[in-house]
């Protein structure tokens, strides 16, 4: 064998062994989540029921359902992206169209993705020191709403950014040429154009708003209550919150098992529900794509 041949069969034995390692690395993440939402399953789906979605907890929580706590979690999901997408959004355009590359901007990147790796529980106590108690707005939703929001801010920022640099610089001298201004050429052209991409940031953040506990559990989340909120100052319940009391602070933790499991298995579903919505929605306007 020559020694091209030799080198040739060598380089390609090495690119068989990394994919080989690849794909046992995807097949191991896709094993354990399996078995994750397997056991959840099984755990869990002997507690769903028409009774345990629609109606509140009673007897300390050992008997009834998780519907404030469901309701709760939507409230501060919903909440969540409304604070941090148009500040995301607004964010990214800035950071993309109008800031001069230089140190500044290259320390602001830094510092936004260093802040998606901050611990949640740093942002709880962040929201509670500002919002609960520097503003006044007490455990409620609203401060609730609000630490989730910057939370996820980072997330949405990222992928906004992102979403504005792929779209093609010809579609900002072709506006441009026409006459259009810059802020024209954004509002009508690029944003349009982003807006799969930036739905994408999106999706991140719902899922990592509604499973959060650290966060709520300082600024909005109640041990319990039978009313849903009725102004923006209430307290509410979560599922997460109250996967936590039913796992941990209750005093009939054996008895609650199986609501345990359902509420963690109505939580997986809520996320992915959510996210399988947005996935649809983006796929369809990539769909509709001329480029």
């Amino acid at each position: 064998m020559s020694q091209d041949r030799r080198m040739l069969f060598w380089r390609r034995a090495r690119q068989e062994m990394a994919f080989l390692v690849f794909r046992l690395a995807v097949l191991v993440v896709l094993g354990a989540l399996g078995g994750i939402l397997l056991y959840v399953l099984i755990q869990g789906a002997g507690a769903i029921s028409w009774e345990f979605l629609t109606a509140a907890p009673r007897d300390s929580m050992t008997k009834g359902g998780i519907f404030p706590a469901l309701m709760g979690t939507l409230y501060l999901t919903l909440g969540a992206v409304l604070v941090a997408l148009p500040l995301g959004v607004a964010a990214a355009v800035y950071l993309s169209e109008y800031a001069t590359e230089g140190r500044v901007l290259r320390l602001v990147r830094l510092g936004i993705a260093n802040l998606a790796g901050v611990p949640s529980v740093v942002f709880g106590l962040f929201g509670l020191a500002l919002f609960v108690g520097y503003f006044k707005l007490g455990i409620s939703l609203a401060a609730g709403s609000l630490t989730l929001g910057l939370l996820i801010l980072p997330t949405v920022i990222g992928a906004a950014e992102e979403a504005l640099r792929q779209v093609p610089g010809t579609f900002r001298e072709a506006s441009l040429g026409l006459g259009a201004t810059r802020w024209q050429t954004i509002r009508k052209v690029v944003l349009p154009a982003a807006l799969p991409g930036i739905l994408t940031g999106s999706i991140l953040g719902v899922g990592r708003a509604a499973g959060e506990t650290a966060p709520i559990m300082f600024t909005a989340a109640t041990f319990f209550t039978l009313r849903l909120p009725s102004s923006p100052l209430d307290q509410v319940m979560a599922l997460p919150y109250h996967i936590y009391v039913l796992a941990t602070a209750g005093t009939h933790i054996a008895q609650t098992r199986p609501l345990q499991y359902g509420t963690v298995l109505v939580l997986i579903s809520l996320v992915l529900g959510l996210s399988l919505i947005a996935i649809v929605i983006r796929s369809r306007m990539r769909r509709h794509k001329k480029w």
